[in-house]
């Protein structure tokens, strides 16, 4: 694919793309919903918003273009004040569909590498770095961490990394964000397994994915992440990895990888909406509210029940890594979960990635917190937007663009409460879980100030929170702290709290449904952050910062 050269070429394209119409989508069904935050009202809302009908909401998509038309909708008959393009609800976000540019080799010691067969390039949305100058250096095998290098010997290097033995395919990969994230300062990182990944993937990455558009030649900067074949590996480092150790040097290495864009067909939309603040004085100054709408569209057929079934026993992270080995004796449980399920329910093909929880529940939750505030005769002092992104699990990217082109000035934002997956969490879910179980991230890494205010909002009798911090800790492996929207925000420095009751068995897969959900806790957490939020908008001044902001043009780090 040819790279555009460029990004005002594409803006130009995309200026050619309408604003969506109010029509197109099932009415209203939330006409005469209670100003109240209730379970009645966000079930209303979650059984529409995470409906077939909206065929998974996958952005650049039917379905991702009918989800931001519900929310503009709806916002509208609530009342609140458009803060999108134009006057509209809506933002443009210029996805393109980019693939690897075919023209672009990679060369060991002068000899080419054979695309597609020794090397696999995945596009990270990012620009990668110039291999030029270059060499390939051992970085040990992913399932041994006490094996690999440090981040100083991989600086500017192609680190060659050996996935876990013994499990095959991409089980066995490392997970790509904690791989960059440790090596973030390598010119490429080369993951060994090619062999085995499925035919189905290496067609995925070889059709290229959506992303946004950028200049060929724009940052940020992130090193280029691909799998490589044994051949590959002999090539890079002259030797079998299983004969040499870990910082072992391997051999020269050039080229320019680049990846090509295209924009797509179906625009994508990020909605945004404000309440305006009743403090004169204040009202210049917002507390952000933000979810994301969309979730991963559809995918092959398969039996809702025993997909649910398998992954009660064998992956009680859904689609995270597996949580126990196979076994005859766990495939029996298998069949006597499903065939519990088969008494009470027909069979049912499935084949939508609803995201009921993931996360139409933090999206109908916002419209719930915007209409409890909206039927305020008293609106809070300073202003309120809520940000619907779009296309956060194609790497964070209405979030992105958003927090790079704001529609209020972006120091204005005086901190941002953030949400994903917010309606499950208990005791079935997590070791921990019930329902005064909610993980929090980010609260502390800003803002001291921030953190006392969640926890003293937590401690409430209506609340109670047992909040779980461990998923913020530093370096955590599961990276959490930068896979979701509120890293968007906490980049440029600004104070971020962000809340999740947790991973599930149903998270990615087509049996993240609304009956699946706990609407009395969905309840809870939609007003514990009403309340938050009028706390953080009615203080004299905006939180003390006393904590270093990150680097917004550099790579997240856990």
């Amino acid at each position: 694919m040819k790279a555009v050269q460029g990004l005002s070429l594409l803006v130009a394209m995309f200026a050619c793309a309408p604003l969506p119409q109010a029509g197109g989508v099932m009415p209203g069904p939330n006409v005469g919903s209670s100003a109240a935050i209730t379970p009645a009202d966000l079930s209303v809302r979650m059984y529409a918003f995470a409906h077939d009908s909206m065929m998974g909401r996958e952005a650049g998509t039917e379905g991702g273009l009918k989800a931001a038309r519900y929310l503009a909708a709806e916002a509208a008959r609530l009342g609140l004040e458009p803060a999108g393009d134009g006057g509209s609800y809506y933002q443009l976000v210029p996805l393109t569909q980019r693939g690897y540019d075919e023209a672009r080799q990679i060369r060991v010691d002068g000899q080419a590498l054979t695309l597609w067969a020794e090397y696999l390039p995945r596009d990270a949305g990012t620009t990668p770095r110039s291999l030029d100058g270059s060499s390939a250096i051992y970085g040990g095998n992913w399932g041994d961490t006490a094996s690999l290098i440090s981040r100083a010997q991989a600086e500017g290097k192609v680190v060659v990394i050996m996935p876990a033995p013994g499990v095959p395919g991409l089980a066995g990969l490392p997970n790509r964000g904690a791989v960059t994230a440790r090596f973030s300062n390598a010119a490429a990182i080369a993951v060994g397994g090619l062999e085995g990944l499925p035919a189905s993937t290496i067609a995925a990455l070889r059709e290229g994915q959506t992303g946004l558009a950028q200049s060929a030649t724009s940052g940020p900067q992130a090193p280029l992440y691909m799998y490589v074949s044994a051949e590959a590996i002999r090539k890079l480092l002259g030797h079998n990895p299983a004969d040499i150790r870990p910082g072992h040097a391997g051999r020269g290495v050039s080229g320019q990888p680049a990846f090509g864009q295209n924009p797509l067909r179906i625009p994508t939309y990020n909605v945004i909406a404000k309440i305006r603040g009743s403090d004169p004085a204040l009202a210049a100054q917002y507390v952000a509210f933000g979810a994301h709408s969309d979730h991963v569209g559809t995918g092959t057929p398969v039996d809702h029940d025993s997909v649910r079934a398998h992954n009660m026993v064998f992956r009680r992270g859904g689609a995270g890594p597996a949580t126990a080995p196979e076994s005859p004796a766990g495939f029996q449980r298998v069949r006597m979960i499903r065939d519990s399920l088969r008494a009470i329910r027909p069979p049912r093909v499935d084949s939508i990635y609803n995201g009921a929880d993931d996360d139409a529940s933090g999206s109908v939750a916002l419209l719930e917190i915007a209409q409890a505030f909206a039927a305020q005769p008293v609106k809070p002092k300073r202003s309120l937007i809520f940000v619907w992104h779009m296309a956060e699990e194609m790497g964070l990217i209405g979030a992105d663009w958003f927090t790079k082109n704001p529609t209020v000035p972006r120091d204005s934002i005086i901190t941002a409460i953030v949400v994903d997956m917010i309606g499950r969490g208990d005791a079935q879910d997590a070791s921990n879980g019930g329902p005064n179980y909610l993980q929090v991230l980010g609260s502390g890494r800003r803002s001291s100030e921030l953190d006392a205010t969640v926890n003293a909002v937590a401690a409430r009798p209506e609340f109670s929170w047992n909040l779980d911090r461990a998923f913020d800790a530093p370096g955590h492996p599961e990276q959490f702290y930068c896979r979701s929207d509120h890293y968007m925000y906490a980049r440029f420095g600004i104070p971020v709290a962000f809340f999740h009751t947790g991973s599930h068995v149903d998270y990615h897969m087509v049996t993240d449904e609304s009956q699946y959900i706990d609407f009395a806790k969905l309840a809870k957490v939609s007003n514990f952050m009403k309340v938050l939020g009028e706390n953080i908008a009615n203080r004299d001044r905006p939180f003390i910062l006393d904590k270093p902001a990150p680097d917004p043009n550099g790579a997240c780090r856990q």
